[in-house]
């Protein structure tokens, strides 16, 4: 077995600035769980992090997200034992590691049925869906949702999400691989069009009325498509940056859309306390168990070569949820 160790950063950039860090003993404080890590999710806010896109203090660790065993239990914890499977997808960073002290408020115990690859895959990405779906956009049984990159980690639990709860999803990917993807997924209309085209098209799918909600995940590049594919009043909810950052508007750019309504949330306004956390991440399992929410895991890379598998998801060429396998 080799030597437990983590990755970290000490300056942003290019994935080249990712470096491997040897781990001493590992001891936990009085709210502490030592986890031995099993499975860890790569996430698009990872590679936000290391480019200095979101600014983190450093040096700094990678990761929020990972699934594994619990080895030692600090003096006041009572909620977990030696042996528990647990995970955990918010905190500080440092997941990109073989094992980490995390404090057991931040930690779910996982249920039978989800082993730690499942957890390590949906956690963040599922409970980033509950969090847009069910308590953002409240999103409605009969209402149309337009969902971009619709075949991504995100993209492809909110498109069998919004299916599962009654909602017409019209669905846009980069591809036509990545469309047939979300049709797999059971969206309504699976679109790969440009972007400049996204509009039109859903006009035409929605009789000229646009959608009352779009879950937008890909920013720069697809905010004019966005805005112009809305309802009157509808809400726009840019949640990510992988195209880059929205460009700069105006509140009257809001009114010239139709009255609309932006919000820019960020999941861990959601799951600020232990109890929204773990209540998001039960209504997730209970989507899992039921089958509503399928489970794909498009690849897996050693965590040694975490600098690839962040190449190959800036490159777009990662579909559903991206594995560390320690």
């Amino acid at each position: 077995m080799s030597a437990p160790y983590r990755l970290v950063i000490r300056a942003t950039g290019s994935p080249d600035v990712i470096e491997r860090e040897e781990l001493g003993p590992l001891s936990p404080g009085p709210d502490e769980v030592l986890v031995r890590h099993e499975a860890i999710g790569l996430n698009f806010i990872d590679t936000y992090q290391r480019s200095g896109l979101y600014p983190v203090a450093l040096p700094s660790g990678l990761g929020s997200e990972a699934a594994g065993i619990v080895e030692q239990v600090g003096a006041d914890v009572a909620e977990f034992a030696v042996g528990d499977r647990v995970g955990c997808f918010s905190g500080t960073l440092g997941a990109y590691a073989t094992h980490r002290l995390v404090p057991a408020a931040r930690l779910i115990k996982l249920p039978d049925g989800i082993d730690s690859e499942t957890a390590a895959a949906t956690m963040l990405k599922g409970c980033t869906a509950e969090m847009l779906i069910e308590r953002c956009a409240r999103v409605q049984s009969g209402q149309t949702v337009l969902v971009h990159a619709a075949a991504g980690g995100v993209g492809s639990i909110l498109v069998p999400w919004l299916k599962a709860i009654g909602a017409r999803v019209i669905a846009h990917a980069g591809t036509p691989e990545k469309a047939r993807i979300a049709t797999e997924l059971r969206a309504d209309h699976a679109l790969d069009c440009p972007m400049d085209e996204v509009a039109e098209r859903v006009r035409a799918l929605t009789g000229g009325a646009g959608v009352e909600v779009v879950l937008d995940g890909v920013g720069a590049a697809s905010w004019k498509a966005s805005l112009a594919s809305l309802a009157r009043r509808g809400l726009l909810v840019t949640y990510g940056n992988a195209s880059g950052p929205v460009p700069p508007f105006t509140a009257l750019d809001l009114t010239k859309a139709g009255s609309v309504f932006v919000t820019r949330p960020t999941l861990f306004d959601y799951v600020a306390t232990p109890e929204e956390m773990r209540v998001s991440a039960a209504q997730l399992f209970e989507m899992i168990a039921k089958g509503a929410v399928p489970v794909r895991i498009g690849a897996r890379f050693p965590l040694a070569e975490a600098a690839e598998a962040h190449l190959a998801l800036e490159a777009r060429r990662t579909t559903g949820s991206t594995l560390l396998i320690p």
